[in-house]
């Protein structure tokens, strides 16, 4: 049986989307997820949605517990994770409010928990493919899902995940352009590892709400502007979920 865990979800617990919804308190060997799991069905499909960063954002990138809240949704029988996130964009024709269903990761993180795998069992170590991070057939339907809705999208993208809570620095972000990053955010590759570690497919619509620091005839992006333009979007994420949600199985 389908269920989806969704990380991120502003906007999924409407109990108008979310129907017979409960919480569910759990502990993992790693600690306790973000957030307590709400449970619920969107379009008939049992879904289970997660608050990354809290139910009151109180959690800042480097401190939330990305194992535990993997694992959580493991033990919760999660069969797929769907991530939604706000992105800044490298790119000029990544606009502010376009989705970008992505394909690939740069990991640029230093002080975080990346693996499952603190010791190995005796000539047994365990090296994880990562060359698709990202699961193909939920990106199909995603990217199949925005056309159909007519949402302004790109059917996939780099992101380079930075350590946080800091915006980048003018150098860095014209240095992560020539990387050939397409976004930039603060959550996706600790999750992305995790989930493929897990074995649970996963797959993160992203929103561009801002142009980072490295256009100068933009303002350098701060925490209000994100806040202002995702809160826009808001309900075109949830239409793309919730309509992508019922054509997984």
């Amino acid at each position: 049986m389908v269920k989806i865990g969704i990380i991120g979800g502003s906007g999924l617990d409407n109990p108008d989307i979310l129907k017979e919804a409960k919480d569910i308190e759990l502990t993992t060997k790693y600690g306790k997820p973000s957030s307590p799991l709400k449970q619920g069905k969107i379009a008939g499909v049992d879904v289970i949605l997660l608050a990354r960063h809290g139910r009151e954002h109180t959690i800042p990138p480097t401190q939330v517990n990305f194992r535990a809240n993997i694992q959580a949704l493991k033990e919760a029988g999660c069969t797929h994770i769907l991530a939604t996130t706000a992105v800044g964009s490298l790119k000029q024709e990544i606009g502010r409010g376009d989705f970008v269903i992505i394909d690939q990761f740069i990991d640029f993180t230093r002080l975080r928990k990346l693996t499952f795998h603190d010791t190995f069992e005796p000539h047994k170590p365990v090296h994880t493919p990562m060359a698709e991070p990202f699961n193909k057939d939920l990106r199909n339907i995603l990217n199949r899902t925005c056309e159909e809705l007519q949402l302004k999208h790109h059917e996939k993208g780099t992101v380079v995940t930075i350590e946080g809570p800091r915006f980048s620095t003018k150098a860095e972000s014209h240095m992560f352009r020539a990387w050939g990053a397409d976004i930039i955010n603060m959550s996706i590759a600790p999750e992305a590892i995790l989930a493929n570690e897990a074995g649970i497919p996963y797959a993160a619509v992203a929103m561009s709400t801002d142009y980072d620091c490295w256009k100068e005839d933009e303002k350098p992006v701060t925490w209000e502007e994100i806040l202002k333009v995702f809160k826009q979007n808001v309900e075109k994420v949830t239409r793309l979920l919730t309509a992508s949600i019922s054509r997984i199985n």
